[in-house]
């Protein structure tokens, strides 16, 4: 048996050596982390835990792009944000995505919802302007501060997602992608490295699952995190309209891959069961 001292001595020693081995507990949590923890109800209400502003982009003040507004938190007392851009699909303008703005940015991201150049530009030019809003979101937007420009992610629906994995693989380090029901006339997509997460309707008539979200999804390297959600019996515009199965795993996919964030894992992996799903694929776990 040691002497008091000496055992006093080596409990000391002991203490400041595990602690030297183990770093303090703040230390190991995710800095991207934004809000408390997620709950079910959390990321399916209509509003997140952050109050949100927004402001108009002219179309005459950018270039590359046809304007829009942006939404983003009020308080930067957690930090700043990962930011998203939305391109709307054929014909449609920014009005169409504009319910995706409140939603995301009341979770804590900085949303820039998007005109594009004329309402006819195709996928690759609708690609491109995504680019342009998102450099124009960190460079010079009067929200700039409020963003960090390494954490981005795009969005687009029908031709503005076809835009989006446009967007994916001219620029790679984007850290997440969601196309809503996507058209394109490419199909194969094995340049995406990009987190992808295509969502898919079952009943997509311009669009149809079988010749655009399923083959992009198949095409998309199985090394890259990606995801396939196919809503039950909906329609090409469901995206349009707002819709808490799109809301809660876009929440769950941009807080995972644009945050870092490992809370969301239990929202995408294992694969979902809700009878608003007709079809998810996956490749879980995610690393």
């Amino acid at each position: 048996m040691l002497p008091k001292k000496t055992a006093a001595a080596t409990a000391l020693a002991a203490v400041m050596w595990g602690g030297l081995l183990s770093p303090p507990a703040q230390a190991a949590q995710n800095p991207y982390e934004r809000g408390p923890a997620p709950t079910e109800a959390s990321i399916e209400a209509p509003r997140g835990p952050f109050a949100t502003s927004q402001t108009t982009v002219s179309s005459l003040s950018v270039t590359g792009f046809g304007g829009g507004t942006i939404y983003y938190p009020t308080s930067t007392a957690e930090g700043t944000f990962g930011a998203v851009a939305i391109a709307p699909g054929y014909t449609a303008d920014q009005s169409s995505m504009s319910w995706y703005g409140p939603r995301l940015a009341s979770q804590g991201f900085v949303v820039f919802t998007i005109d594009t150049l004329t309402r006819f530009d195709q996928p690759d030019s609708r690609g491109r302007q995504l680019e342009a809003a998102l450099d124009y979101l960190t460079q010079r937007s009067s929200v700039r501060s409020r963003i960090d420009a390494t954490r981005l992610g795009v969005m687009g629906h029908s031709m503005g997602g076809g835009g989006s994995l446009e967007a994916s693989v001219s620029r790679p380090q984007l850290q997440a992608a969601i196309p809503l029901t996507p058209w394109n006339l490419d199909k194969t997509w094995s340049d995406v490295r990009v987190p992808t997460l295509i969502i898919g309707a079952q009943n997509d008539s311009v669009a149809p699952v079988s010749s655009h979200s399923e083959p992009f999804y198949s095409t998309i390297p199985a090394s890259s995190e990606k995801a396939y959600l196919e809503l039950a019996g909906a329609s090409h515009f469901a995206p349009n309209i707002s819709n808490t199965t799109i809301a809660k795993y876009s929440i769950s996919w941009l807080k995972r891959f644009i945050d870092n964030d490992t809370r969301y894992e239990q929202f995408l992996c294992p694969a979902p069961r809700e009878r608003e799903i007709s079809e998810y694929r996956d490749t879980c776990p995610h690393a």
